[in-house]
């Protein structure tokens, strides 16, 4: 399979739609990250386009979802690594939200939720990563725990984020910490394991009511809504 091919700067400026919040329905009527990213790629329109890992996808939506109209566009130059950005090690998707959540940590130190939940993370991508041998219930197990604690652990610890004073800041830098990582390895999507899929209509409502920033303007002033 050939080698995904990384968009220039040249073809962002040409091809990637105004950056806003939350999903839509035509790039007329703007892009929030991962939909910039699926034109750059040249798939079809959606927030969760087949060239990036799912759980890089939902971080990267979450932070442009949050930080403020005037943060948003420096999100816009990391579309491009995110459109060739599938790391192929089970151990990314634990990795990813155990760093969120660390990253939370420094926000509130004596959450001892937190504290359990990297722990439980850091664990998982430590076995993971030494999971040589494939198993055919791997990619099984892989999903349920993305769909299920790893994506709620993520979304806790990002609402988390968004209520410090600095959040911009905080999101931002988590989110080039997520792609710094698995920069040196980027590969096109598996054919099987965690795998995006088109948004459902509970998700693209859970984005909008759960985890998207209630109102428009700086990300301490417009965090995430509980559950």
């Amino acid at each position: 399979m050939p080698k995904p091919t990384r968009p220039t700067s040249a073809t962002m400026r040409d091809s990637v739609p105004m950056p806003s919040r939350y999903a839509h329905l035509h790039p007329d009527d703007g892009a929030c990250l991962m939909e910039a990213v699926s034109l750059l790629a040249g798939g079809r329109f959606t927030d969760s386009p087949r060239c990036t890992h799912p759980a890089l996808a939902t971080l990267a939506r979450m932070v442009n979802d949050c930080v403020g109209d005037s943060a948003r566009p420096l999100l816009w130059p990391l579309a491009a690594d995110l459109s060739c950005a599938y790391p192929a090690g089970r151990d990314y998707a634990p990795w990813l939200v155990g760093m969120a959540v660390q990253a939370a940590r420094e926000t509130r130190p004596d959450s001892r939720l937190l504290e359990m939940r990297q722990a439980t993370c850091a664990r998982r991508a430590a076995r993971l990563a030494g999971a040589d041998i494939p198993t055919p219930l791997g990619p099984f197990l892989d999903r349920l725990w993305w769909r299920g604690p790893g994506r709620h652990h993520l979304e806790h610890a990002l609402r988390v984020l968004a209520r410090a004073p600095d959040a911009e800041r905080r999101l931002i830098r988590l989110l080039h910490t997520a792609l710094s990582y698995q920069r040196p390895v980027l590969r096109t999507p598996p054919s099987s394991g965690l795998r995006p899929g088109a948004p459902q209509a509970h998700e693209a409502r859970a984005r909008r009511d759960d985890v998207g920033c209630s109102q428009p303007g700086a990300a301490g002033d417009s965090a995430f809504t509980g559950r």
